[in-house]
């Protein structure tokens, strides 16, 4: 009889706690519709005909021709170059920035606070501020319009990022774990790479894909300090917009093509990426 009567009362909490609930979760589902809305509609713009480009009705007949029409000129192979540049400079980024990030953190010197603080500085900058240094100096150094150029670029504010992330995440790990390595006998570099920089890896993770999105992304540098050997995706974009006319469709494909890769990289990673941004925060 008791365990009767307990059941329909145990059955209407989950009911309460739901219907407490309720608006936080309508509140999550109008923010996540705000964010995504311009995706979504730039999305269903790249699969409209020219003649419906910006109609309302939800029922349209798709159309594959704006991508099919993106096969030919200069987008697939500023496509190349964008993945090309992202991934080399991301890579080069984290080659010298976890072991500085290393070194700041470990290194017992008065200049220390001073030195990262300059680093940071190389951030606080706007982009436009270095444009004629860096243009003048590819010039002369022949790397203008070349990928490389765009690699060099990229490790330049990406490196700082590395190294201030990083060095947080190294801060967070007791020193102690690394003297016992020593004990055993490994180098400060050997205890680096089998004890402190596995427990960083979900940093590290969080680190490059924060520096291949902002390399990904980049179109000040890449329009500045290209022409066409090295145009990125994003650059090539702009070309849709001409003075006879803008072409909507070829834009809304484009912008989808360059969006899809990082929203799909970031969802894959999304576990790695909360981990390491708030594993960065914690001390033990």
């Amino acid at each position: 009889m008791n365990r009767a009567l307990r059941g329909p009362a145990n059955a209407k909490i989950p009911i309460r706690r739901l219907t407490r609930r309720l608006p936080l979760y309508i509140s999550v589902s109008l923010l996540l519709l705000v964010v995504m809305f311009p995706f979504i509609w730039m999305l269903q713009m790249s699969f409209r005909p020219n003649q419906d480009i910006f109609g309302f009705r939800l029922g349209f007949n798709p159309t594959f021709e704006h991508y099919r029409a993106l096969r030919t000129g200069d987008f697939p192979g500023s496509f190349g170059n964008s993945v090309a540049a992202s991934l080399s400079s991301t890579a080069l980024s984290l080659l010298i920035g976890v072991p500085a990030a290393y070194s700041l953190s470990r290194a017992r010197f008065q200049t220390r606070n001073q030195i990262a603080l300059w680093i940071l500085a190389t951030r606080m900058a706007p982009p436009i501020a270095f444009t004629i240094p860096f243009f003048l100096a590819y010039r002369y150094l022949k790397l203008h319009d070349t990928v490389l150029g765009l690699v060099f670029i990229y490790l330049t504010f990406n490196l700082a990022l590395v190294i201030w992330m990083m060095q947080t995440f190294y801060d967070s790990i007791p020193e102690s774990l690394e003297e016992m390595a020593w004990i055993d006998g490994c180098s400060i570099w050997g205890a680096f790479g089998r004890i402190t920089l596995p427990l960083t890896a979900p940093g590290l993770a969080a680190t490059a894909v924060l520096c291949f999105i902002y390399s990904w992304n980049d179109f000040f540098f890449a329009l500045i300090l290209t022409r066409t050997k090295a145009m990125t995706a994003p650059v090539a974009i702009v070309n849709f917009m001409q003075y006879e006319g803008w072409e909507w469709g070829k834009i809304a494909a484009g912008g989808t093509l360059v969006m899809l890769p990082v929203v799909i990289f970031s969802f894959l990673v999304r576990h790695y990426l909360v981990r390491g941004l708030m594993a960065g925060g914690l001390k033990e």
